[in-house]
């Protein structure tokens, strides 16, 4: 049996999406293969294991009985300490956490300074994936079509240039973004100048980095993707949301959005999401699993990738396992392609050569 670290919460603005996620995830891995230890990291960044993982995820980590716990850094000694129990080994681990010291490398680094096997994508892949500026370079260096966008930076997204600078290059409505979150967290569709700098100032707050899309008259696609160095995509479904697009409100709230599994394209339509979404897994060297969201613009019929997510949600509502189910792989099945794909990903790396 694998003992397996849950690792949920984080210092993130998407926390409670985390909670969410590590129930799905908890509830398909297999209890007869799998022995969970719970890992809470809370809102001030403190590590606990919860004595009751289901008090965790439903009143919130703080509120849980708790142990706390640190991560071992050696790597001769994968495990916890915790002060009432000494190390506790691990064989793997799966961070479920989205967002800021999460999914942007930081929880991946610490785990490969720990030796740990664990879920998902190193950390190149989970910075770059995270953060909408590189991942739109890397994405363009490869030859990926994308919406056109603008990064302001720091003192630039102040006063009446940053509002100057974007209406120079694109007509309203405008997406704004921080550049480096998730769920549609600190996103506006501005219509003009005022929601402009009120959006803006809202992105301002979540990251020192904003970036402004063009807006993109067209169709909503995801498409999820498992694999290491032979990635393969499940079928496309299509996202419509009850709000005027896809906010975290939609995304989240069950009623507010519909999904559309397989999605209602041609044939060579069907194709060419999943060729983008492989294309686009081996562009920022992901492992493991991800999902990749898409846009069909409406005028000219062009298929266009908007992001990939190296830790995309599994909530009920999310759509990573609904497209994997439509594809024939039901939650248990991928919880334990997901597991064997960290497994494999790590033996591969312990036989590279550290010295000379």
């Amino acid at each position: 049996m694998l003992r397996v670290a849950l690792i949920f919460g984080g210092r993130s603005a998407e926390h409670e999406i985390s909670l969410a996620s590590a129930r799905f995830v908890a509830d398909a891995l297999d209890p007869e293969r799998y022995e969970l230890v719970p890992v809470g990291i809370a809102r001030d960044g403190r590590w606990w294991r919860p004595a009751d993982l289901d008090a965790a995820l439903a009143g919130g980590i703080e509120a849980a009985e708790r142990t706390a716990v640190t991560l071992s850094l050696d790597p001769a000694r994968p495990g916890l300490e915790a002060a009432d129990e000494g190390l506790v080994p691990l064989d793997f681990a799966f961070p479920i956490m989205h967002g800021t010291f999460a999914e942007d490398g930081t929880i991946q680094g610490l785990l490969e300074m720990a030796g740990l096997a664990y879920a998902g994508a190193g950390v190149a892949a989970s910075a770059v994936g995270m953060d909408k500026e590189l991942m739109k370079a890397v994405f363009a260096a490869h030859g990926l079509p994308q919406v056109e966008a603008l990064v302001l930076r720091g003192d630039e997204t102040g006063g009446d240039g940053a509002l100057a600078a974007v209406e120079e290059r694109f007509a309203y409505p405008v997406f704004v973004k921080p550049c480096n979150l998730g769920s549609s967290v600190g996103m506006t569709k501005a219509h003009d100048r005022g929601e402009l700098r009120a959006a803006i100032d809202l992105a301002a707050r979540y990251d020192r980095k904003v970036i402004v899309e063009a807006f993109a008259d067209g169709r909503e696609f995801e498409c999820s993707v498992l694999g290491n160095d032979e990635p393969r995509a499940s079928l496309p479904g299509e996202v419509t949301a009850a709000n005027e697009f896809y906010d975290y409100e939609a995304k989240y709230t069950d009623g507010l959005m519909s999904f559309a599994i397989p999605a209602p394209l041609s044939e060579e339509q069907t194709a060419t999401v999943r060729d983008l979404a492989v294309r686009a897994f081996r562009a920022v060297d992901c492992a493991g699993y991800a999902r990749c969201d898409f846009f069909l613009e409406r005028e000219s019929g062009r298929i266009m990738i908007n992001e990939i997510n190296t830790i995309p949600g599994m909530t009920r509502f999310s759509a990573f396992p609904m497209l994997w189910a439509a594809t024939g792989l039901e939650a248990g099945a991928l919880m334990d392609e997901i597991v064997r794909l960290g497994l494999e990903r790590h033996a591969v790396r312990r036989e590279l050569l550290t010295s000379r």
